[in-house]
């Protein structure tokens, strides 16, 4: 695929708290590699990623390949950025909530979040993964699997156990993640959530605004 040649524009948020390795499940996810020494994430930074979306039919047949240029932003955790952080979230179309398995407190924390996200996202009841990442520290796991299955369920959304470091479940966490999202720009009638620019006409667009998002009306998501 070229630069411009893509049908879909969709765009992914990370958060969670600070340290919990969203930089590094990112950069797992886009480049196949881990750098132990990122920093912590100042403010706002993304990543990119051409994939081919392929949905099922009814009787499972694949359906023909979408084109999607993926756009991860990343979120920095403390709450010092917090207002900063917030002012995306409508803007993204679905959003990857990670905790470190390692530290409870970041855990106890997704409640904050899923409230955050309740809040400013562009519905009440948007598009999430939770990940509970740093799975290949086991001998360090402060949580246990079954209370983060049962916090996802009670959400009623999916979870994976990831690890930014051997690359465990990250791209298996984003492709569930672009899947929901795909089906639900295609059962929704009301297609007002959908971000402009989104959606490509024959693979060519005007140029896509990566700056501070506009401002937009909050709408229950009926799909």
């Amino acid at each position: 695929m070229s630069d411009g040649d893509y049908d879909y524009l969709i765009k992914f948020l990370a958060l969670g708290d600070s340290g919990v390795g969203k930089t590094s499940f990112l950069y797992q996810y886009t480049d196949k590699k881990f750098n132990s020494k990122f920093i912590t994430t100042v403010g706002i930074d993304f990543r990119e990623k051409r994939v081919v979306y392929k949905s099922n039919g009814p009787e499972g047949a694949a359906g023909r390949g979408q084109r999607i240029h993926v756009q991860l932003w990343d979120t920095a955790g403390q709450e010092r950025f917090r207002s900063l952080t917030t002012a995306f979230f409508r803007d993204a179309m679905g959003f990857l909530l990670l905790f470190d398995l390692t530290n409870e407190q970041s855990f106890l924390n997704v409640r904050n979040w899923m409230s955050q996200l309740q809040m400013h996202a562009y519905c009440e009841n948007p598009d999430i993964v939770l990940c509970g990442n740093k799975c290949d520290l086991q001998e360090q796991r402060a949580v246990r699997e079954d209370e983060a299955r049962e916090l996802a369920e009670k959400y009623g959304i999916p979870y994976f156990e990831t690890s930014a470091a051997n690359g465990q479940f990250v791209s298996q966490a984003v492709d569930v993640l672009l899947d929901l999202i795909m089906k639900r720009m295609e059962r929704c009638v009301d297609k007002s959530w959908i971000p402009d620019g989104t959606v490509r006409s024959n693979g060519h667009s005007g140029h896509t605004d990566i700056t501070e998002p506009k401002t937009q009306e909050k709408g229950k998501c009926a799909c």
